[in-house]
C-alpha cells in the first residue's frame, strides 16, 4: 500500500506528499459534489473518509496525527472571519433581541441533545456533555455561502448573521465549561477550582484577543497589501499558539481578535485578503477531519447518530421560534429563522477534534464519528433549508435579470436605464446590507 511507502520516507518528505494527497483528494471529490449540487465541505469530508486509514489507507495515521496542528490553524482563521460580524453599530441597532434569540436556540438545542444522549441512551457523561455543547454551534460558512449566492438583504439577514456569529460564542463558552467539568472528573472529583481555572484561562484569552486586535489596527495603517497579510497571519498564528500553551481553544480569542480589529478600522479588505489565502488550509483541515471517521464505527452511529441529528434540528427551530416570539419579531422571521440555523460543519468539527483529545480513545472516536457523520448530513440539507428561509423572508438581488457587459460599456448601459452588471464584477461578492442602509 501507498502508506507503506510514506512510512519509509523521511518525515519531511512524507508530510509534503501527504499534504499533496489531501489537497488533490479534496479537489477531485468537490468536482463530483459540485455536479450533485452539494457544498464543498461535504466533498472534503468524503474524500478524507476514502483516503483515510479506515478505507484506502493512503496516509499513515502517524502522519495524520503529526499534522493535527492544522486544526488549530484552521479554527483560528474561521474564528477571525466570524469576528467581523460583531460591528458595534449593528449590535446597537438590534439590541438585546438577538442575544435572547441566540441564547434560547443554542441552549435549548444543547440541553435537548444532552438529555437524549445521557438519559435516553445512557452514554458516557463526558461524551453527552460534549455532544450537547457541540450541538449549539452553527456553520457560519454555509450560511454565508447561501446569503452571498442570492445576494439576500433585509432584517432577516441582519438577524441571521448576528445569531450565527453569537451562536459560536455561546458554543465556545458551553464547550469550555463542559471541558472543565470533564477535566475535573478525570482528576477524581468535580471542584469549583477545577471548573473556574479553565474558564479563567478563556477569559484571559479573550482579553489577549482584544489586545491583539488593537495592536493589529495600529500596525496595519499605511502598509502594503503584502505586509498587511503577513502581519495579520503572524499575529493570528501567534495568538493561536499562545492559546495552545494553556490547552484552550483558539476560537473565542481569535473571534474577539477579529471583532476588535473590525470595530477599530472598519477594514473589510483584510478579510478579503485572508479569504483568498485560506482555501488550501480549510481543504486540508476538512479532509483530515474525514480521515478520522472510522467507517467500521458507523454502525455505532445508528440510532444514536440519527437522534442527535434530529433532536438538534428540533432544538434549534424551537429555540429560535421561542426567542422570536419573546422579542416580538415578525411572523416570517419566527417561522423560518430556525431553518437557517441547521448547517453545522467547521466549528463543530474543530471542537470534536478538541473533544477527542479530552475523552478516552474509544469514546473520542465515537464523538468524531457522530459529529462528522451528522455534519455531512447537515451540509446536505442545511443550505437548502437556508435557501428556503431566505426566499421566504428576504429581498433577493440575485433574482434580478442582469445583462453582462464589458467594463467600458457599463456606464453607457447604466445611462440608458438597462439593468446591467460589469463583466469584471460578475463574480465579486456583494456586500450584505440592511434595507435602507448605505453600502460602505
Amino acid at each position: 500500500m501507498f502508506d507503506c511507502i510514506l512510512e519509509k520516507l523521511p518525515d519531511g518528505t512524507a508530510i509534503l506528499l501527504s499534504l499533496a494527497i489531501l489537497l488533490l483528494a479534496g479537489f477531485l471529490m468537490t468536482r463530483i459534489t459540485k455536479l450533485l449540487r452539494l457544498p464543498n465541505v461535504s466533498g472534503y469530508i468524503i474524500a478524507g473518509i476514502i483516503i483515510g486509514p479506515h478505507l484506502l489507507n493512503l496516509i499513515p495515521m502517524r502522519i495524520i496525527n503529526g499534522m493535527s496542528f492544522f486544526s488549530d490553524i484552521a479554527l483560528a482563521f474561521i474564528a477571525f472571519g466570524v469576528g467581523r460580524f460583531f460591528k458595534k453599530d449593528t449590535l446597537r441597532e438590534t439590541g438585546w433581541g438577538v442575544i435572547v434569540i441566540t441564547v434560547l436556540e443554542a441552549l435549548l438545542a444543547g440541553a435537548i441533545v444532552f438529555a437524549a444522549m445521557y438519559f435516553a441512551f445512557g452514554l458516557d457523561l463526558g461524551l453527552s456533555l460534549l455532544l450537547g455543547a457541540i450541538a449549539t454551534a452553527t456553520a457560519p460558512a454555509s450560511t454565508m455561502m447561501t446569503i452571498n449566492q442570492y445576494h439576500a438583504r433585509g432584517k432577516f439577514v441582519s438577524i441571521l448573521l448576528q445569531v450565527v456569529a453569537l451562536d459560536d460564542v455561546v458554543c465556545l463558552l458551553v464547550f469550555s465549561a463542559a471541558a472543565s467539568v470533564i477535566g475535573a472528573m478525570g482528576e477524581g472529583s468535580v471542584s469549583a477550582a477545577g471548573i473556574l481555572l479553565p474558564l479563567a484561562y478563556n477569559l484571559a484569552a479573550i482579553i489577549l484577543g482584544a489586545i491583539f486586535g488593537l495592536v493589529l489596527a495600529k500596525l496595519l495603517s499605511h502598509r502594503s497589501d503584502d505586509n498587511r497579510l503577513i502581519l495579520a497571519v503572524a499575529l493570528l498564528l501567534g495568538l493561536s499558539g499562545l492559546c495552545s500553551i494553556f490547552d484552550i481553544s483558539p476560537l473565542l480569542s481569535c473571534m474577539v481578535f477579529g471583532a476588535v480589529y473590525m470595530n477599530m478600522t472598519l477594514d473589510k479588505e483584510l478579510y478579503k485578503q485572508i479569504n483568498r489565502f485560506t482555501p488550501p488550509i480549510m481543504s486540508i483541515f476538512f479532509v483530515m477531519s474525514g480521515t478520522n471517521l472510522d467507517v467500521s464505527a458507523l454502525g455505532a452511529f445508528g440510532v444514536v447518530g440519527i437522534v442527535y441529528f434530529l433532536v438538534r434540528i428540533i432544538g434549534k427551530y424551537a429555540g429560535a421560534y421561542l426567542g422570536c416570539l419573546i422579542t416580538h419579531e415578525d411572523k416570517p422571521i419566527r417561522n423560518y429563522l430556525g431553518l437557517a440555523l441547521i448547517p453545522q460543519a467547521g466549528v463543530a468539527i474543530g471542537l470534536a477534534y478538541l473533544g477527542k483529545r479530552i475523552l478516552p480513545d474509544d469514546i473520542g472516536s465515537l464523538l468524531m464519528t457522530i459529529v462528522l457523520s451528522s455534519s455531512v448530513l447537515y451540509e446536505l440539507i442545511g443550505p437548502g433549508c437556508a435557501k428556503l428561509a431566505i426566499f421566504k423572508t428576504c429581498t433577493l438581488r440575485g433574482e434580478e435579470k442582469r445583462t453582462i457587459v464589458p467594463p467600458k460599456k457599463a456606464a453607457e448601459a447604466v445611462a440608458s436605464g438597462e439593468n446591467t452588471q460589469s463583466a469584471s464584477d460578475e463574480t465579486e461578492e456583494l456586500p450584505i446590507v440592511k434595507t435602507g442602509e448605505k453600502k460602505e
